[in-house]
Parts: structure tokens; sequence; C-alpha cells
């Protein structure tokens, strides 16, 4: 390069002063671009890091560092139960010989569905009762056409008359009972029809094909609840009855979606010990539109409750966690981002509480921590 330089100047030396002055301003110029070649390419060295940094932060989330109560967590075991609100028992209110079962257990069933067809003897004797009830209605009817006329013919007595009312009456009432017992019952004939009271899925089933009933049978043959929403009861031991209130948030994992987390409040609790175990049930109701938990299902449950200390408290996703310590990168007045260790006091689900490292008001970053802390430690 500086050999070519001075070959210019020499061969510019015999030349015209025009193509002097033209050789001299080409060598400036030369020299001009050359140290602005060696300026640019230190500037394209230091813009790509300096530009990255300040789109990852320009790209980032923050959150303040504020003041709380430590979060205290109480894990509990527990199971799914009915709803026993929405539970009912089937039972046969007449005896007789069960001919066909139209569900079975598990079985998702519509109010008004058949469940079970009884050949009853019961209902037999029913319809007979009813057919003495009519015949009777009709001779009350005719005895009291035949009092009332002999008695405007003065030939009987007014007791007489009354009397054949009463009658009239009696059967009357006989009839309305044997038919109001009839569509209580449904059926035709001797034929009973088990049906469902409501709708919902079958959870019991005793019944079965050629079954003898009783009409004092004390068990019932169905039960059917509907699932929308179950229960969860948890056992409390007593030490730790005093942190547990109505109202408390919980989180429930189940052994069957051990990656679903169900969130509930404790909404009852049973003031009663089980003298066996000596522990207290709560309950918390969840939502079960997609039928997912099944009753008599093993619930893990925990149990968010205040406590009484206060702690700096930044999201748990801020906290970077490297070399056997904590981090979390800050943001100082200058928006300038800085790595800071931090101790951990407890971490309960998306809060972490510190015990050092931060003050309230500190911003930390939330997104996009890990790369900026990368990009500060290299």
């Amino acid at each position: 390069m500086t050999s070519a330089f001075g070959f210019l100047i020499h061969a510019t030396a015999t030349t015209k002063p025009r193509q002097r002055a033209l050789a001299a301003l080409a060598g400036l110029l030369l020299v001009g671009g050359l140290s602005s070649c060696g300026s640019s390419a230190k500037s394209d060295e230091t813009t790509p890091t300096e530009r990255k940094e300040t789109n990852l932060l320009a790209t980032a989330h923050f959150d303040t560092a504020r003041l709380e109560n430590a979060v205290n967590e109480l894990n509990l075991t527990g199971k799914i139960t009915f709803n026993q609100d929405q539970v009912v028992k089937v039972f046969p209110l007449v005896g007789g010989h069960i001919e066909s079962i139209k569900a079975d257990l598990g079985d998702f069933v519509k109010k008004g569905q058949t469940l079970a067809v009884i050949r009853s003897g019961d209902l037999a004797d029913l319809e007979q009762q009813g057919i003495a009830a009519r015949g009777q209605l009709s001779v009350a009817q005719k005895n009291l056409q035949v009092t009332e006329d002999m008695s405007q013919a003065g030939l009987s007595s007014q007791r007489e008359l009354v009397a054949s009312k009463e009658q009239l009456l009696a059967a009357k009432g006989e009839v309305n009972r044997v038919t109001e017992r009839r569509r209580i019952l449904g059926g035709n004939g001797s034929v009973y029809v088990v049906k469902a009271p409501m709708s919902g899925f079958v959870v019991e089933k005793t019944a079965s094909p050629g079954m003898e009933l009783r009409s004092d049978d004390p068990e019932n043959l169905f039960t059917i609840s509907n699932l929308d929403r179950v229960w969860v009861m948890a056992n409390v031991y007593e030490s730790d009855l005093s942190n547990v209130h109505e109202g408390d948030p919980t989180t429930i994992t189940t052994l069957s979606y051990p990656d679903k987390i169900f969130h509930g409040r404790i909404d009852k609790i049973f003031n009663v010990l089980d003298p066996d175990s000596k522990t207290l049930k709560v309950r918390v109701t969840l939502d079960n539109a997609d039928y997912r938990l099944k009753p008599e299902m093993f619930a893990n449950v925990s149990v968010t409750y205040a406590g009484r200390h206060k702690r700096v408290m930044v999201p748990a996703g801020a906290v970077v966690f490297d070399k056997n310590r904590n981090f979390v990168v800050a943001v100082n007045k200058e928006n300038q981002p800085t790595v800071r260790e931090v101790n951990i006091y407890k971490t309960v689900g998306q809060k972490t509480f510190l015990t050092s490292g931060l003050t309230p008001g500190d911003r930390v970053v939330t997104t996009n921590q890990l790369l900026i802390y990368n990009a500060l430690g290299n």
C-alpha cells in the first residue's frame, strides 16, 4: 500500500500543474478511505453485541419486588368423592322378579330413561284393587240414587240418605287412592318399569336379571350421580387445624393426571374428628365438565395460607439457578440490566420469597432473563 502511494507521487512529479493537483487530491481521498474503512470495521465489531443486548431487554417483561406476608403451604392427602347434593339412590317401589336390565355400571342415563323391567305381583294386586274400587263406586252411586228417590217418597229416613252419601264418598276415595298409587308406580298391567329420576352416571349397581325383590327390601338397585361437579375430601391432622380456614386456595393433583393441576378453595370444614385417624375432613368442590375426575381417585391437596412474617417477593420465574446459587436479573435506574445474587426463603406456587438480595421496589426481568443473564456473564 505504501509503495503504491509512493509510486503515485513519483509518477505525478513530471506532469502539468493541474494533473499534479488531481493526483494529490486522489492521494488524500485514498488515505481518508483507508482510515474510514478501519473505523467502520471497528464499529461493525461492537454493534451486533450492543444490538443483541438492547433487543433482549426491549422484548423482556418486568415485575417489581414487593413486601408481602410469606405464604405457607400445607400438603394433605384425600380422595375424589361424589357430590352428595347430586346423588340419587334408586329403590324398587314394588316386589317382584327382574326381567331385564337396561343400564350398566358407568353408563350415562337421562332423566326418565328405563333402567330395569320388573314383573310384579304387587302391581297385579293393585290392578285388582282398582277393579274392585270402581265396582264399589258404581254400587254406591246406585244406592244413593235409590235412597234419594225413596226419601222423596217418604219411604226412607234422613239417616239412610246420609249413610248412602258417606258410602259414595268412601268409594270415590278408594278409587282415587288406587288411581294415584298406580300413577306413582307407572308400568302397564303387572310390569313395573324402573326409571332414572335424574340425568347422570350409574355409579353403583346391585340389580341383575332374575333377581327376586321385596317391596320392603332396604337395598337400592342403582345409584346415579351427576359428575359435573365433584367433591375432594382431604384429611387434616390436629396439629394443622389452626392453619386451615374456609376460603383458603388449594391446588389438587391426582395420580391419573400428574401434569394437570386443579384449583379450588376450601368450602366446608367438617368439625368432627375421626376417632381412629384423629383427622378432620375438609371439602373442596371442583368443576368436572370433562369428567376427568372419578370418585375414589387418590388426590394430593396443597392448601395455601398466609404466614405472619413479611418477606420480599418476586415471581418464581424470575429466579435463575446457576452454580448452586440463585440469581435474578435486575434493572437499575438507568434501565441497565445487572445480575443480583439472592437467597430464597421459600417458593410457593408462582411466588418466591427472599431473605436477601433485593429490596422492595427493585425491578426484575421475568422473561428472557436466562438469555440476558448469560449475555452479561459472558
